[in-house]
């Protein structure tokens, strides 16, 4: 799988009119992966399903990001973030992620579902990549994991505060 990949620092992308498509189950175990997806990532929906959808977690995204992520889609809501993905060759690509809970027909949480567009260019340049690497930074300065994602999630609790908003605010204060 991707996880053993050497990174190569080539950016892949896709088309302004594409989404990638990805469903979880509740344990976030691939279930569903759409062509684009496919086709972005390089692997084959053989490849895919019932993995962890973590196959195409990128070593330099923050784990606080992700942190936030789930403890957000958990409490039944929805999100919007900025990720860094990695393909399955060691390629990267960027998309702009839209999570959502899923419900089965009595209304029981049942999985995920989420939704990648092409995100703004002057957005990941200007804010999120900068961010990004602070979070890494910060991560990396602790030699326990856990405490470095700690460290990094109060760094982003601070920028929030900062600006005075939370971070659904603050997502869709970037594209303003």
């Amino acid at each position: 799988m991707a996880r053993e990949t050497t990174l190569t620092g080539v950016e892949q992308f896709f088309g302004e009119n594409e989404l990638i498509v990805s469903k979880t189950d509740l344990k976030g175990h691939l279930t569903y992966c759409n062509d684009v997806f496919l086709r972005i990532a390089g692997y084959t929906e053989q490849e895919c399903l019932g993995q962890p959808h973590s196959m195409i977690r990128h070593p330099e995204m923050p784990r606080a990001i992700f942190a936030l992520l789930w403890s957000t889609i958990q409490e039944g809501r929805e999100l919007f973030a900025y990720v860094m993905n990695r393909c399955k060759n060691g390629d990267h690509y960027w998309v702009l992620a839209h999570v959502t809970p899923s419900h089965d027909k009595s209304g029981a949480l049942s999985g995920f579902h989420s939704n990648r567009r092409v995100p703004e260019r002057h957005i990941l340049e200007n804010h999120i990549i900068p961010l990004y690497r602070e979070l890494i930074r910060v991560e990396r300065s602790h030699s326990n994991k856990k405490e470095g994602m700690a460290a990094s999630m109060e760094l982003v609790k601070k920028t929030l505060s900062d600006q005075g908003m939370e971070y659904d605010r603050f997502i869709a204060s970037l594209a303003a």
